[in-house]
């Protein structure tokens, strides 16, 4: 899936700008230390905060191997992405060379290089450099050895292994951690603007990193509610008030991450036009569900062959739910998804001592007990209201 604009000069692409001027005014965007980091270097003994080098586009083609096709990694909206190794260093980078061609393909290249020399998180994908030889504009970001998300969830081979529900939730958190850094952090807050599963970057151990940021823009400061641009996003992942109005807000990146954190749930496309009329955009599949947690079980990826913990399932479909509210006003904050998620994260599921989940074979009403009942999704009371996160702005999943 690509992203679609509503408007725009395509001839904006081939307006040449000294690549020099991208850091001319950094004072606009202000950044302060990663919620989850102190303040201390890396572990690994590196900097955070190196500044992007510059590259020859000579030295990247013989990275690639002249972009050779058995370095080509995939494709995005703005380009395509290769394997390369740097002489230089012998380090093994992604380089995405961007389509020359490309609707305002310079614009989206300065964005980025701008945000990824100030936006520094864990949850992030680090820019090594770039490239701005000509008309040649290409970026260097560290190699992220297990591809994307969407590699990992969607069209999978017959061999190739399906991620666990404790994986799962560990990826969901990480990805919600650099979203918070983005909103909480940033000043101006940024907004992402192109959440998706193909945009969350898997490092050794499934670790999530947020890529691609050549859409973000700075978000409404002061007494302004929202900001107004061009639509432009990925159909089934933008937030409903965004795509009819263009007016864009934090809580349309959590729109979107509700969105992702549902196909990591359930296994599902954003849209997916080989299912039933009703079931092509997993949103619109979900709500209905959303209202009878009798159903959640039937929402839990096949894929994971019933192992997960039930509770965990219903909390995690809870804060989904919530983030997918057609009003951006009941959406959480970004900052209580993390909270709600870190949780779920932290709460390890054994497939050896817990019971197999068997709700795909049989009628889908998980048993339930009296105590069962009395449980709530924050470990009180439950009720219908509160199963699916109507009316509540907050998780607290307490054991």
């Amino acid at each position: 899936m690509g992203w679609f604009p509503c408007s725009g000069n395509p001839n904006k692409a081939k307006k040449k700008k000294p690549i020099d001027r991208i850091e001319s005014n950094p004072e606009k965007l202000q950044i302060s230390p990663p919620l989850d980091e102190k303040k201390e270097g890396p572990k690994d003994g590196g900097s955070d905060h190196i500044a992007a080098q510059t590259f020859t586009f000579r030295e990247l083609a013989a990275a690639t191997k002249n972009f050779r096709a058995d370095c080509f990694l995939g494709e995005g909206g703005f380009g395509r992405v290769y394997k390369g190794r740097l002489e230089s260093t012998n380090q093994i980078v992604a380089i995405k060379q961007l389509d020359r061609n490309g609707l305002q393909g310079n614009r989206e290249f300065l964005v980025e290089v701008l945000m990824l020399s100030l936006l520094h998180h864990r949850n992030l994908v680090n820019l090594i450099g770039y490239c701005a030889d000509g008309d040649q504009r290409l970026l260097v970001y560290e190699y992220m050895p297990l591809g994307s998300l969407e590699d990992h969830l969607h069209d999978l081979p017959p061999d190739k292994k399906r991620l666990d529900w404790n994986t799962r939730m560990k990826i969901a958190a990480g990805a919600a951690k650099g979203l918070e850094y983005l909103h909480d952090k940033a000043n101006p807050p940024v907004i992402y603007r192109d959440l998706k599963c193909s945009n969350i970057l898997l490092g050794e151990g499934y670790y999530p990193k947020l890529s691609d940021f050549g859409l973000a823009k700075l978000g409404p400061v002061g007494d302004k509610t929202h900001v107004s641009t061009r639509v432009m996003g990925t159909y089934g992942y933008c937030a409903p008030e965004y795509a009819m109005t263009g007016q864009l807000t934090l809580k349309s990146d959590v729109y979107s991450f509700g969105v992702v954190l549902l196909e990591i749930i359930t296994g599902r496309k954003a849209i997916d036009n080989s299912k039933a009329a009703g079931e092509q955009n997993l949103v619109a599949w979900a709500r209905p569900l959303f209202k009878d947690r009798r159903k959640f079980a039937q929402m839990a990826d096949p894929m994971l062959q019933g192992q997960y913990p039930v509770r965990g399932l219903y909390q995690a479909l809870a804060v989904a739910a919530m983030c997918v509210q057609e009003q951006p006003t009941m959406r959480p904050l970004i900052a209580d998804v993390v909270t709600a998620l870190s949780y779920l994260a932290s709460q390890k599921y054994d497939p050896e001592s817990q019971p197999l989940q068997i709700s795909r074979m049989l009628p889908p009403t998980p048993p339930r007990t009296k105590k069962d009942s009395d449980k709530r999704i924050n470990g009180g009371s439950e009720s219908e209201r509160d199963q699916t996160g109507v009316g509540e702005r907050k998780f607290l999943f307490i054991s």
